[in-house]
């Protein structure tokens, strides 16, 4: 009797299905809403660096560079692992899709540990939220962006679960491909803070 991976290995070409329609309409109009919020926090930023030029960047002297570096190393690495996941899953490669959402959920929760690290090391050293506007808007934007990960932690899961039932796969690739557009945007949205922040300042 042939494995559930040798049987979709055998599924010939062409028999992808993309994501409906009104999926790809759905996470595009929330990423859309999505934008908007991040937007204004950027908006905010920008204002009020404009506002406090030398506080700004004497606070932003106090980030962990290498540390801001690194989660986006992870960050970027994550996104590589879920393009290649939408690729397996095109292709009936089980293993390959199943390997790569447990990578990507695994590189998700070593990027939650490091800005633990990181926001344990202000705390220690007496840097909250209410300490100025620079580490207001710090806490809120980087928390609101670690929440985005965890929201994404618990559809990876699910992602896995059901890919374990074998409930995705070429014929029913939604799923994954659409979560990929979430989570390019959650990589993307660091992108940007990762400059704005740690870099300028």
């Amino acid at each position: 009797m042939a494995s559930t991976t040798d049987k979709h290995n055998e599924a010939p070409s062409g028999a992808h299905k993309e994501a409906p329609v009104s999926a790809r309409l759905g996470i595009w109009t929330f990423l859309a809403t999505e934008l908007l919020l991040f937007g204004g926090l950027f908006t905010a930023y920008a204002q009020f660096r404009g506002m406090y030029p030398e506080l700004f960047h004497l606070q932003h002297l106090k980030l962990s560079r290498p540390l801001g570096a690194l989660n986006t190393v992870v960050l970027l690495t994550s996104s590589l692992t879920m393009a290649v996941a939408i690729g397996a899953v095109r292709r009936a490669r089980q293993k390959t899709m199943n390997l790569c959402l447990m990578l990507t959920l695994a590189l998700a929760g070593v990027f939650l540990v490091i800005k633990y690290i990181e926001w344990s090391h202000d705390f220690a050293e007496g840097i909250f939220p209410k300490t100025n506007i620079f580490w207001g808007l710090y806490f809120v934007m980087t928390g609101l962006h670690g929440l985005h990960v965890v929201g994404g932690m618990a559809v990876l899961a699910a992602l896995i679960v059901l890919a374990r039932k074998d409930r995705i796969n070429a014929e029913h690739s939604a799923p994954v491909e659409v979560f990929g557009l979430y989570w390019h945007f959650v990589d993307l949205i660091w992108i940007y803070l990762f400059p704005l922040l740690y870099l300028i300042g």
